[in-house]
């Protein structure tokens, strides 16, 4: 089961993946494409090319897991690329947003009045 850890980091495969690989496929996808050790206890996200199912890759004390969700209809939002690498580092707020299927370019952040308790009233 995945439990949200301080130090644990998320990749996510930019590229649309074969998702019909199971543990040896991915984890030599992590190996010889992302440079990543599959071992390390760090999470590995996969989409497929339709982005209507997805794959997480990981080692717990044990062994290798694979936790998996497929969508009846629509598709997962990817985040907004930073870079045309083939990983993208993501954390875990971002991993729950997108197995929510909620987008982030979508969120509206409002601006919130925060009074400062260093500033100084009628200087």
């Amino acid at each position: 089961m995945l439990f949200p850890e301080a130090q644990l980091r998320i990749w996510l495969y930019a590229l649309p993946c074969d998702l019909r690989k199971s543990y040896d496929g991915l984890s030599a996808l992590v190996k010889q494409t992302l440079r990543e050790d599959p071992l390390s206890g760090q999470l590995f996200v996969f989409i497929n090319r339709k982005r209507n199912q997805i794959k997480i890759l990981y080692f717990d004390r044990s062994g290798y897991a694979i936790w998996g969700k497929r969508l009846e209809q629509g598709q997962f939002p990817l985040p907004p690329p930073t870079s045309r690498h083939e990983k993208l580092a993501l954390d875990w707020t971002r991993l729950k947003l997108m197995l929510e299927g909620i987008e982030e370019k979508k969120i509206v952040r409002r601006k919130r009045y925060f009074h400062s308790k260093n500033t100084a009233i009628g200087v």
